[in-house]
């Protein structure tokens, strides 16, 4: 068995700042970021899926398509719930590459000892981290009275959630691939050390 359960990785984003869809750009030896974010989550969790509008992939992931016409992660997020029978997922953004195995543990060592929140979340020393992190399914009433109100900022459905925050020390686990740049940035901390 593997240390944990079920990851899902959000692959569904627009990618307008970057100029092409990211979630397919090559990286770490793989032909897809998605494809070295799947790899890499199949390691530590028994189940690993990706969520995405539609297939577009050149391998074969499990796939959680949305069920909403709307694109937000706060539609995967409830698209997850309605797809999968778990009360719980790890969530990770495929843009955030730099995410190691020690911060996906902590996180989980946090959840240990808060059984009753809703969500157990990465905050960084830029802000909170809502595509990092665990999600129960007591937050899905919460959500879908977000998407009623149209309002599909996970920051403000977890402010409402009962949710903890984990505070970690470094910015770098959190990159943010959003521009050829942060794409670039990132090759180079990857081929400087050993993440799984």
């Amino acid at each position: 068995m593997k240390p944990f359960n079920t990851a899902v990785i959000f692959a569904g984003g627009k990618s307008s700042r970057m100029g092409s869809d990211k979630a397919l750009l090559p990286f770490g030896g793989y032909s897809s970021l998605s494809q070295y974010q799947y790899e890499k989550l199949q390691k530590m969790f028994n189940a690993v899926y990706i969520s995405a509008k539609h297939d577009k992939f050149d391998f074969l992931p499990p796939l959680i398509e949305d069920r909403y016409e709307q694109s937000s992660p706060l539609v995967g997020l409830l698209s997850i719930f309605e797809t999968i029978d778990e009360n719980e997922v790890f969530i990770l953004s495929v843009d955030a590459p730099m995410v190691e195995k020690e911060t996906i543990e902590k996180l989980y060592e946090t959840a240990s000892s808060c059984h009753d929140a809703d969500a157990i979340i990465a905050q960084s020393p830029q802000g909170i981290e809502p595509l990092c992190g665990i999600y129960r399914r007591s937050i899905i009433p919460l959500a879908n009275e977000f998407l009623e109100l149209n309002n599909h900022k996970l920051v403000a459905l977890l402010d409402e959630s009962k949710s903890v925050y984990h505070l970690f020390g470094s910015n770098e686990p959190f990159l943010n691939l959003n521009h050829p740049s942060e794409y670039e940035q990132a090759k180079e901390l990857l081929s400087s050390k050993r993440l799984f």
